[in-house]
């Protein structure tokens, strides 16, 4: 990639924007190991050091972005995937499938300054990091698969908890008292004195498979009652107008916009 254009180099930029980059630094290699462009001014004493580090050989395009460590490897995983697809890297008549494990079950709100589901509240815990969910629920995983091919989500699940003091415990790690998550969720908590036993799923994207099968970048084009760029249905002229009976069931009103006169 170091015969990179700064236009395509831009562009590539953008995809990393568009995954919560503030930027995209880049350097390249030249012919005699050094660096150029970007911000190879900054390297000029331990250009050597770096190369060396990221075994980076003449020709090469080196890639760095700064930041939270969930946005930047984001970001990069984006640009990653977009390379792989301009140069040809992606065999697109494969299918590769994999499965996705060990998700975190907690991440960080800097915001609030406080913990929150990854995924939902409800996700099981793996079992070794039971012990250790209320001293380091960063470290904590999930007991949560997802099966990807191609870079596409088509099906994700996970084992539910299904123990009710261990369900208490996971909502005191995202700041939950008992009486504000029995105010939110009293209906699960009352399902648990009839002794829910184990239990998970996944759920399957068939959509999403006949995406792939089918070669078609949108999945609009292959949904049953597909919405357009507006949120409409063609197929069957949704939204259709609603009856007011059921407005007032809601205690919604309509409002019509007033027209500036000429």
């Amino acid at each position: 990639c170091g015969g990179y254009s700064r236009k395509q180099i831009g562009e590539l930029e953008e995809t990393a924007k568009t995954y919560g980059a503030k930027g995209l630094a880049w350097m390249k290699v030249t012919d005699s190991g050094g660096l150029e462009g970007g911000i190879a001014k900054f390297f000029e004493k331990n250009g050597a050091a770096v190369t060396a580090g990221l075994d980076a050989k003449p020709g090469d395009l080196l890639l760095f972005v700064a930041d939270a460590y969930k946005t930047a490897v984001t970001a990069l995983g984006a640009v990653r995937s977009r390379l792989g697809r301009d140069l040809g890297l992606a065999a697109e008549k494969e299918f590769n499938f994999t499965w996705i494990i060990d998700f975190p079950l907690f991440e960080y709100n800097e915001d609030e300054k406080r913990w929150e589901a990854s995924h939902h509240l409800f996700s099981m815990p793996q079992e070794k990091y039971i012990p250790t969910l209320e001293s380091d629920p960063g470290s904590v995983k999930g007991d949560l698969y997802d099966l990807v091919c191609n870079g596409v989500e088509l099906a994700s699940g996970s084992i539910r908890v299904h123990d009710p003091v261990l369900q208490e415990r996971i909502f005191a790690v995202v700041g939950f008292s008992m009486e504000e998550a029995k105010k939110r969720f009293g209906f699960l908590l009352e399902a648990f004195r009839y002794g829910p036993p184990p239990h998970g799923g996944i759920a399957p994207g068939l959509d999403r498979l006949v995406t792939l099968i089918a070669g078609v970048q949108t999945i609009r084009d292959v949904i049953a009652f597909p919405k357009n760029t507006v949120g409409a249905s063609p197929m069957d002229d949704a939204p259709s107008p609603v009856d007011p009976a059921q407005l007032a069931d809601l205690h919604l009103a309509v409002i019509e916009e007033e027209k500036e006169e000429a």
